[in-house]
């Protein structure tokens, strides 16, 4: 946050908040949790954001020695902003906040939801089950574009989820951020189809993950469900991180 506009207290709490209390400053290090990204990824997944308040934010992140910014080497050969180590002991305070935030209910403006967003509820609120302790996946989400292709590794110990799929994944999921979201914590697959979701090899493998992503109830009585760590209402609780 800019000097004059600080907080000027030596508390702990608004000492972070000089650093990432800024509007869009947390929401820039929640698209940088899963790896890297260039500006121009940056700004599809924060739309509304102006280019000059986003140049503004990672300038001041960049400053606080949260975010740097590299160089890819070749092919990619680009520049990209990351988190700094430093910076990636944000996750559980972001992480915290959006299942916090899940007991507000959301505005009609509160529509938008991202890709990382809905791939981190899948990092955070996946139970490890012993039916099948380890399996891949591709998850390609057909309204982010290139931007809405992972990979998923389910393991013994939760969900891993990155940018690079693996060459030869178990399943294949192609569907819309909705979809997936409002699948969570259910296993009928053939409502998925039904919806237009397409998948390849093992569908246990999609039931499974579907199946055990499984969100907090809310603990706000007032509040109408959501459904992810970007807090969007579509009927069924399923964030019930976005």
């Amino acid at each position: 946050m800019p000097a004059q506009r600080g907080y000027r207290q030596a508390c702990g709490i608004a000492r972070g908040l000089d650093i990432v209390g800024e509007r869009w400053s947390l929401l820039v290090v929640r698209e940088l949790l899963l790896g890297p990204k260039r500006f121009t990824d940056l700004q599809q997944a924060l739309p509304t954001a102006s280019p000059n308040a986003l140049s503004d934010r990672l300038r001041e992140l960049a400053g606080a020695g949260v975010v740097r910014r590299r160089q890819l080497p070749p092919p990619g050969n680009v520049r990209v902003y990351e988190l700094t180590t430093w910076g990636r002991g944000l996750e559980p305070i972001v992480v915290a906040l959006g299942t916090w935030a899940l007991a507000a209910p959301p505005t009609g403006e509160q529509r938008f939801v991202s890709a990382d967003s809905a791939m981190l509820t899948i990092r955070t609120f996946f139970v490890p089950t012993q039916q099948r302790p380890e399996a891949t996946l591709r998850i390609e989400l057909r309204d982010h574009g290139p931007a809405g292709v992972f990979g998923v590794r389910l393991t013994p110990d939760g969900a891993e989820v990155a940018h690079e799929p693996p060459e030869e994944p178990d399943a294949v999921l192609v569907t819309t951020t909705d979809t997936l979201l409002g699948a969570f914590g259910g296993d009928d697959l053939a409502g998925l189809v039904a919806a237009g979701t397409v998948i390849i090899g093992d569908s246990e493998v999609v039931r499974l993950l579907v199946a055990n992503v499984r969100i907090p109830a809310s603990t706000n009585q007032y509040a109408t469900p959501t459904s992810h760590l970007g807090g969007r209402a579509e009927g069924r609780q399923t964030l019930s991180e976005g």
